[in-house]
């Protein structure tokens, strides 16, 4: 039998784990080196095995070079060979593989990997969510705190908790070790496709910041936010979002 999408963005997300930790442990580059040695080599395996599982859909990669022309294409692959190249680098566990199917420009399947845990994440096999963290929890950038997220935190009273990548963020909502991540700092769609595919099937709330839908196979991948929460505090984390205004 074939393998369904979903198995395939599974197995692709994994693989790619695979090399970039492969890479990790063999200490050829050092930080910098070893991110870019990385982006490269996991690609590179999932372009490949993508155009042979998937020949007749589009694909849009962060390294690859992009052809407008898959707007064309019902069906498009959106692929991140590596999220959190600086992590990556520095050999944390907070850095993930994105492998996401948009039909129509909704979030389809998606599979994200967490290589440094040693996991991955898919649409296809979502796990029931737990109850909300007491106090809850709000992950920001480690490096670059969106205004607006440190705003929401501090109103709806939530702890902050700082993590590296989009998807190492995404995912540690899915696994409940967090209630909301929003993210106003700019992003493209390949670094929120597979998570927002993974969050909507656990049963997670996302969306843009204004509450409007992502949408993703566009000639122009910026996409620049994002909400994934409980559902549950969907209503209020947006009202706040709205009220923010810059000093």
């Amino acid at each position: 039998m074939d393998e369904s999408d979903e198995q395939l963005a599974e197995r692709l997300a994994t693989a790619a784990g695979a090399i970039l930790l492969d890479l990790q442990a063999s200490g050829e580059f050092a930080e910098k080196a070893l991110g870019q040695a990385g982006d490269a080599r996991a690609n590179a395996m999932l372009m490949h095995e993508l155009r042979a599982a998937r020949p007749e859909d589009a694909i849009l990669s962060e390294e690859e070079k992009d052809n407008v022309a898959r707007c064309h294409s019902r069906r498009a692959w959106i692929v991140d060979p590596l999220d959190g190249t600086r992590e990556y680098g520095e050999g944390r566990s907070d850095w993930a593989v994105h492998v996401a199917l948009a039909v129509d420009g909704v979030p389809t399947v998606g599979a994200v990997a967490l290589p440094g845990l040693r996991l991955t994440l898919t649409s296809g096999s979502p796990k029931p969510l737990g109850p909300a963290n007491s106090p809850l929890q709000m992950l920001v950038s480690r490096t670059r705190p969106a205004a607006e997220a440190l705003f929401v935190a501090e109103k709806i009273g939530a702890d902050l908790l700082a993590m590296g990548s989009a998807g190492a963020k995404a995912m540690a909502v899915v696994r409940g070790e967090a209630d909301i991540y929003l993210h106003t700092g700019g992003q493209y769609e390949w670094d929120n496709c597979a998570p927002a595919a993974v969050a909507a099937a656990a049963g997670l709330h996302v969306s843009r910041v204004d509450g409007s839908p992502l949408v993703y196979n566009r000639a122009n991948p910026y996409l620049p936010d994002l909400l994934i929460c409980r559902k549950e505090l969907a209503d209020r984390v947006l009202r706040l979002a709205a009220e923010y205004s810059p000093a």
